[in-house]
């Protein structure tokens, strides 16, 4: 752990729940963004009974255990949307507290009203042009079913052609598809899609 004024640096989920638990006892307001469920491991916190916002990459709807967290966590009471932008990992606290994750799984903690701001700011700004997540299910449904095929068909090389016709389905259907599970993985080439695909474990 480090320590300065109005910041402290936990490492590891131990130390950030055993530290900060406190803080979601009797919170009226807790926001959330991750790319997926694993940053905040939610069995982990305490029962909340305030508004709570979560907001999540796409990717988090093609793993069907994370998805069906999303769903729950809906079914529940949050509002929870899901947006394409890239994020900055953050958990606030009744916009007093920002918790920001960082890369190697250390957590940082800061109470600086103008910093918790800032981050409480630019999370608002992706909320506010994020989709619901029964919205983006709607849009987005029919992808999940084949986005395991997709990527198996992207992993092993096949031309658009060969991939649209072992799929079943015209090379114009396949190329949008291709291109809304990249938009889904936050990917800007095929390459990159496979390599996020295999960070989330989905292939």
């Amino acid at each position: 752990m480090e320590t300065r004024a109005g910041v402290v640096v936990l490492r590891g989920h131990r130390e950030l729940y055993q530290r900060t638990w406190h803080l979601f006892d009797k919170a009226r307001e807790v926001t959330f963004a991750a790319c997926d469920v694993r940053t905040w491991a939610s069995h982990n916190q305490p029962p909340m009974q305030g508004r709570i916002r979560k907001l999540y990459r796409p990717g988090v709807l093609l793993d069907p255990t994370s998805a069906q967290h999303a769903r729950h966590v809906a079914a529940t009471g949050a509002e929870v949307r899901i947006t394409t932008r890239d994020l900055n990992e953050a958990i606030i606290v009744d916009r007093r507290v920002a918790i920001i994750a960082g890369g190697d799984r250390t957590f940082t903690v800061v109470w600086i009203p103008g910093v918790v701001q800032g981050v409480l700011t630019l999370f608002n700004q992706v909320w506010g042009e994020a989709a619901s997540l029964e919205d983006y299910e709607r849009a987005y449904g029919e992808l999940w079913a084949v986005a395991p095929r997709i990527l198996e068909l992207l992993g092993s090389g096949a031309p658009d052609d060969g991939a649209a016709r072992a799929m079943g389905i015209s090379l114009r259907t396949y190329r949008r598809r291709v291109d809304d599970l990249m938009a889904t993985l936050g990917a800007s080439s095929r390459f990159q899609a496979g390599a996020r695909a295999r960070e989330l474990g989905l292939i």
